[in-house]
């Protein structure tokens, strides 16, 4: 996946502002309270010089996007993903879904992207059986 590239349009794009409160309740929903996502003073001791965002974090508002997209009731069935970079409480993560496609029964294969500020934060595909796209529900996140 090192080269990735875009070969259709964009099929769908959303930017999401990363806060404290998302990785907090994330870290508390799951119980991974890894100091790298939590301590800054730990952080600075490692590669990545300050605190990250959990990268499963990331991947959860992947799926949310692909129900935003594909409706309510989207199955995530498969993916294949690779960690580029670190994503940071502040940053503004761009998520986008192109290269779409379709399989029999509703099932599509799309390429995702997640970027900030052009730097690749996670890219790979997924695979998922779509919802209904007359129920839609709000994924916002505030």
């Amino acid at each position: 996946m090192d080269n990735i590239q875009k070969i259709a349009e964009t099929t769908y794009e959303k930017n999401i502002l990363i806060t404290a409160e998302m990785v907090g309740f994330f870290g508390e929903a799951t119980g991974d309270r890894n100091p790298l996502h939590f301590d800054e003073e730990f952080a600075k001791n490692t590669r990545f010089k300050r605190t990250i965002v959990h990268g499963a974090l990331t991947v959860g508002l992947i799926s949310a996007c692909l129900t935003d997209c594909y409706g309510t009731g989207t199955i995530f069935l498969r993916q294949d993903i690779e960690f580029k970079n670190p994503l940071h409480i502040g940053d503004e993560v761009m998520i986008e879904f192109y290269n779409e496609k379709h399989a029999w029964r509703n099932r599509v294969k799309l390429c995702i992207i997640a970027t900030v500020n052009d730097r690749h934060i996670v890219d790979g595909w997924v695979r998922i059986i779509k919802g209904d796209p007359k129920i839609h529900i709000d994924t916002t996140h505030d």
